[in-house]
C-alpha cells in the first residue's frame, strides 16, 4: 500500500510533515501532541529519503554499464531474482527497491517481466532484512523473522514459473508501466497474505523445529545473560541482570498468553508445557536475585542501587506470576477438562475481555520497566482501576446469570470467579513497577485511608453522656 501512495508524485507531502510534525512537538508539553510530532517528523524523513533514492536513480538510466548487467538477467529468472534480494537487503527497504524498479522500467531500461522478477526479489529480500537483524536474539525471537521468509521465498518460486501467463492480468488494472509494476507489488502481497494464512499453524510448527528452545550445554534451561565478569562493573552487571529480566517477562508473558487457549481448547499437551516454563522462571529467578545480590556488593551509587531493588522486585513480582498461573489458572484448567463443562457465550467473552486487558498490561509494563516513563507509568496505575471495575462488572454479570438459572454458569462458576480473580492478581503484580517510578515523582499518596476528623473534648464528653457507655479500652 505505501508504494501505491508512493507511486505518485508525493514529494511535496514531506516538507509539509516535517514542519507540522515540528510544530506539534515544540508548541505544546502534551504527552499526545509530542509523540504525534515524532511521527509525522520520522514519515517525512522517510518519504524525502525515498525520494532522494528516486532521484539519484536517473543517471542509471542511460548508463551503458548497467544495460549489459541487465541484458543477461532477462533470461535468469533466479539469478535476477537473488540479485533483487541481495539488493533490498542492502538497502533495508523493499519499498525503496520497488520504487527504484518502477523507475528503471518506466524508462525502458528494465523489461517489465523483467521488473516482475525484481519486485519479486525485493519482497523476498525484505524477508532476510529481519532474519539478519535478529540472528543475535534468542531462538524464540529469531522465529517470526524465519517464518515471514520462508512464505515470502516459497511464494515467489511459486509464481516465477508463470509471470508470462499473469502480465496480461495486470495490464488490465493499469496502462502505465510503473502503475503495473506497483500494482505487481500489492497484488502479490495480498495473495501472499490469504494463501498463508491456512498454513500459518503448519509454518508456526515447522519454525519451532528448526529453532528449538535455546538450552544449555547439559540440556538445561539456564541463564544467557548474567557475565560473571561484569559483576565487578555495576552499571553493566545491572544491564546484564535487566536483559535477562526482560527474558524472564517473556516466558512469564507466554505462560499469560497460553493459559486461556488452554480452557479454549483442553489441550493437554499445551498444558504441560505451559506448566513446565514456570520451571524456567523459577530458575531464573533465583538466578538473577544471587548475581544482584553479589553486585550488590559493590560501593553503589544511589541511583544503581535503585535499579538493583527495582530489578530484584519485578523478578520477585514475575515468579510470582508464574505460580498463579502454574498453580491456579492451570490447575483449573485442569479441573475443567475432566470435568468436562462449557463457558457460557457472555461468561467466556467476558473473560477473554478481561485476559487481553491483563496482556496489555503486562506489555506497558515492561515498556514502564524499560523506559522509567512517568506518563505511561500513570497509564498502568489507571488500567489497574479499570481492571478492578472489569473483576466486579462481570462477577456480578455471572452472579445476575446464575440468578436467572443458566445451566453453562451454574456448571462453572467456581471456575469463572477464580479465573477473574487469579487475573486481578497478576494484574497487582505487573502494576507494582509503576510505584517507584511515581513515587519518586512525588505523586503517589502516603495511604488510601481519610485521616480520621478530631472531635473535641466537648464532643467526646456529649457522646459519652448519650450513650451512656463506658470508657473505651485500650
Amino acid at each position: 500500500l505505501v508504494v501505491q501512495v508512493l507511486s505518485f508524485d508525493v514529494s511535496w507531502v514531506s516538507p509539509v510533515l516535517i514542519l507540522a510534525g515540528v510544530v506539534a512537538f515544540l508548541s505544546t508539553q502534551g504527552q499526545l501532541w509530542r509523540h504525534l510530532g515524532r511521527v509525522m517528523i520520522g514519515l517525512g524523513l522517510m518519504l524525502l529519503s525515498l525520494t532522494l533514492i528516486v532521484g539519484a536513480s536517473e543517471t542509471l538510466r542511460g548508463s551503458v554499464v548497467l544495460e549489459s548487467v541487465i541484458a543477461p538477467l532477462a533470461n535468469d529468472p533466479i539469478l535476477a531474482l537473488i540479485l533483487a534480494a541481495l539488493l533490498t537487503w542492502l538497502a533495508h527497504s523493499s519499498v525503496a527497491m520497488v520504487l527504484l524498479i518502477m523507475s528503471l522500467t518506466a524508462t525502458g531500461v528494465v523489461p517489465l517481466t523483467l521488473g516482475f522478477v525484481l519486485v519479486l526479489g525485493a519482497n523476498v529480500g525484505a524477508g532476510i532484512v529481519p532474519v539478519v537483524l535478529t540472528h543475535s536474539s534468542d531462538r524464540a525471537a529469531r522465529r517470526i523473522p524465519l517464518g515471514n521468509l520462508l512464505f515470502r521465498s516459497v511464494g515467489a518460486l511459486l509464481v516465477l514459473p508463470f509471470l508470462g501467463l499473469l502480465v496480461p492480468y495486470v495490464e488490465l488494472a493499469g496502462s502505465e508501466v510503473s502503475r503495473q509494476i506497483a500494482n505487481f507489488h500489492t497484488a502479490f502481497n495480498l495473495a501472499l497474505a490469504l494463501l498463508c494464512l491456512p498454513l500459518v499453524a503448519l509454518v508456526a510448527k515447522l519454525v519451532e523445529r528448526i529453532l528449538p528452545n535455546d538450552v544449555t550445554a547439559d540440556g538445561t534451561f539456564g541463564v544467557r545473560y548474567l557475565d560473571e565478569e561484569a559483576i565487578g562493573t555495576p552499571s553493566i552487571a545491572l544491564t546484564c541482570a535487566t536483559r535477562e529480566v526482560l527474558r524472564m517477562a517473556d516466558i512469564a508473558e507466554q505462560m499469560l498468553r497460553e493459559v486461556m487457549e488452554i480452557f479454549d481448547n483442553n489441550d493437554q499437551k499445551l498444558l504441560a508445557e505451559t506448566s513446565r516454563l514456570d520451571d524456567d522462571l523459577d530458575e531464573l529467578h533465583e538466578a538473577i536475585k544471587l548475581y544482584l545480590t553479589r553486585v550488590s556488593r559493590n560501593a553503589l551509587n544511589e541511583e544503581d542501587s535503585q535499579r538493583c531493588v527495582e530489578l530484584i522486585s519485578l523478578t520477585t513480582n514475575l515468579e510470582h506470576i508464574g505460580d498463579i498461573i502454574d498453580k491456579n489458572l492451570l490447575e483449573l484448567a485442569q479441573k475443567k477438562i475432566k470435568s468436562k463443562v462449557t463457558f457460557s457465550r457472555q461468561g467466556w467473552e467476558e473473560l477473554t475481555d478481561m485476559h487481553a486487558r491483563v496482556v496489555d498490561q503486562m506489555q506497558l509494563a515492561m515498556s514502564v520497566f524499560v523506559s522509567g516513563d512517568v506518563h505511561i507509568a500513570r497509564q498502568l496505575l489507571a488500567g489497574k482501576e479499570r481492571l478492578r471495575d472489569m473483576e466486579r462488572a462481570h462477577g456480578e454479570a455471572h452472579m445476575d446469570r446464575l440468578r436467572s438459572g443458566q445451566i453453562e454458569s451454574i456448571e462453572t462458576s467456581a471456575f469463572h470467579l477464580d479465573i477473574l480473580r487469579d487475573l486481578r492478581r497478576i494484574n497487582s503484580h505487573l502494576t507494582s513497577v509503576a510505584y517507584p517510578i511515581l513515587d519518586a515523582e512525588g505523586v503517589l499518596r502516603s495511604s488510601r485511608l481519610r485521616s480520621q476528623p478530631k472531635k473535641d473534648k466537648g464532643a467526646k464528653a456529649e457522646q459519652s453522656s448519650v450513650s451512656g457507655s463506658a470508657p473505651a479500652r485500650r
